[in-house]
């Protein structure tokens, strides 16, 4: 192949490499305006460039952008799963798509660590409190602002992937309980597999790992966040669609839940019936950055550069050529 469009960040050593595979890489990631591309955009852009393959991470790819630019021999997204991709338009058009899978699976887990004990330690509004010169004679701080331990809790965790297993190997000092829920873990592990049921009832904290698709969208409803104890924590750094949110801000605010750290929201960036959400003060609202870390940059490209090498491997197996 002659032309890679590179839109996705990616280091100097694997764009070393995907030189010696094409003739010519034109690199314009979307980091150099911070905007993803849409329909309009995108198209612009393959008709502008012709590529005959294309590296995305946020970018539109849709049966509109593919019928406006068809020459697309497979493309490349930086991501664990193809959300910004059709991939049944892709699958229509004959162009494989390939993705990298727990490319963020470190950053996610260090961040909800962080996440957690900054929620359970206060941190983050005693720190606001410090900086408006709140610490005034004769209050206590180390009183006003006593945290929890979250040691030798129950952690339970709805999906049990590359995150939820990196968080609960970080999580091994602490002590803790881990127990998950996921039907396609099969076979032995060092921690419990429970149904849905006893893990939302008995757990201290519930964090959810889900992609989205037609079987869990919403499928974390009432009635399941209803089981949660009063005392107890819940948590979502995967997809907000996977969670009735109505439910959880409701019981959240009237206190049958003790709080939430959430990373997503159904509407990004939030519309402003989403304001109830940053107005319910035991609800931790961070915007989706979980998996935002520089060193994500290098691991989506080196997954990605020796996907694309094996690939192109595989199509030339039949003339006896190897990369």
């Amino acid at each position: 192949m002659k032309k890679l469009l590179v839109r996705a960040p990616m280091n100097d050593e694997s764009l070393e490499r995907l030189h010696s595979l094409f003739t010519e890489v034109v690199y314009m990631p979307w980091t150099d305006t911070g905007e993803r591309f849409y329909e309009k955009e995108m198209i612009a852009c393959l008709l502008a460039e012709r590529p005959d393959a294309l590296i995305t991470e946020l970018d539109v790819i849709n049966e509109t952008v593919l019928k406006g630019y068809a020459a697309l021999k497979f493309i490349g997204d930086c991501r664990a799963s193809p959300e910004n991709i059709d991939v049944k338009a892709c699958e229509k058009y004959k162009i494989p798509v390939l993705c990298t899978p727990a490319r963020n699976a470190n950053a996610v887990a260090e961040m909800w660590v962080s996440t957690l004990i900054a929620y359970e330690r206060n941190l983050v509004d005693s720190v606001k409190w410090t900086k408006e010169k709140q610490w005034k004679p004769g209050t206590t701080p180390y009183h006003l602002w006593m945290g929890n331990e979250i040691y030798k809790s129950k952690i339970g965790f709805v999906g049990f992937g590359a995150v939820a297993r990196n968080i609960a190997k970080l999580l091994q000092g602490f002590n803790v309980e881990i127990s998950f829920y996921d039907p396609f873990v099969t076979g032995s592990t060092e921690y419990r597999k429970v149904g849905l049921e006893e893990l939302f009832s008995t757990s201290d904290y519930i964090s959810i790992h889900l992609p989205v698709t037609d079987t869990t969208k919403r499928m974390i409803d009432r009635e399941l966040l209803s089981l949660i104890k009063k005392d107890s924590l819940f948590i979502n750094s995967s997809r907000s669609a996977v969670v009735d949110n109505e439910a959880l801000y409701e019981l959240v605010a009237l206190g049958a839940i003790r709080g939430a750290i959430l990373d997503v929201l159904d509407s990004e960036p939030p519309l402003e019936s989403d304001s109830k959400v940053a107005d319910i003060p035991n609800i931790l609202l961070t915007p989706h950055i979980y998996g935002a870390s520089h060193q994500v940059v290098d691991h989506h490209s080196e997954i990605i550069t020796q996907r694309i090498i094996d690939y192109l491997n595989e199509q030339a197996a039949v003339a006896g050529d190897r990369l």
